[in-house]
């Protein structure tokens, strides 16, 4: 992720672009609708903002890709503010991050949102929604959504960077040489992620239910039952 300015073709910068404004858009007006709603979900918003710059800014070079690895933050958003508010909110974070701390490119925030906001949102969102419908725990099924939503991110970064650069080498070939050279550094943040997605969204379903009126949990769901029994 963090591709940084001239890795990418013109073009490719271009289609990333108008893929991410294709879930930007509908993001935007999700998030007028929610502030009409609730004036509390506004700096709400902020917080949850704020969260993924500070999240994602954790980064570590990976120079055979030309980016980095780092921690996400977007499934974890996309639980508690929705998927397409979340494709809003990381795109402002990629510009801020571009600007200031000269992580990513601005060319390139299309297709840096479209990995970290999007696909990492939107299949962390996806595995959290599928295991909650079958009664998995809120512990479970937030880890899960977050180890994958960390690695759907990479996967689909690896993808951007093969598009455009693979030449004669097979695209999928190329894919997957830089997905593993991602590897060594994202597998251990993956399970990192999974790890804090599910204490963070344990605490504040135990300490501020009211912050998250859309996820209904029963005793116990919240983290392992073996923790629960000790806690009691």
């Amino acid at each position: 992720m963090h591709i940084e300015d001239g890795i990418l073709s013109a073009q490719a910068c271009v289609g990333w672009y108008a893929a991410t404004v294709a879930f930007v858009v509908p993001g935007i007006y999700e998030i007028k609708r929610r502030v009409r709603e609730n004036l509390s979900y506004k700096p709400f918003l902020a917080m949850v903002g704020v969260a993924v710059f500070v999240i994602s800014a954790m980064h570590l070079p990976v120079p055979v890709t030309g980016s980095c690895s780092h921690p996400c933050g977007t499934a974890l958003a996309a639980i508690i503010i929705g998927p397409f508010a979340t494709a809003v909110i990381s795109a402002i974070v990629l510009f801020f991050q571009a600007v200031f701390l000269g992580h990513g490119g601005i060319t390139t925030i299309g297709a840096n949102t479209f990995s970290m906001g999007i696909a990492g949102g939107l299949s962390g969102y996806a595995f959290w929604k599928g295991l909650r419908a079958v009664s998995c725990p809120v512990w479970l099924a937030a880890g899960v959504a977050g180890f994958v939503g960390d690695l759907m991110t990479y996967l689909v970064a690896a993808f951007e960077l093969a598009l455009s650069l693979h030449g004669h080498v097979p695209l999928t070939k190329q894919w997957m040489i830089f997905f593993i050279g991602y590897a060594p550094t994202q597998l251990p943040l993956a399970i990192g992620e999974a790890l804090f997605t599910s204490a963070v969204l344990a605490a504040m379903l135990k300490r501020r239910p009211d912050l998250l009126p859309q996820i209904v949990v029963n005793k116990g769901a919240l983290l392992p039952q073996i923790l629960v029994k000790k806690g009691a």
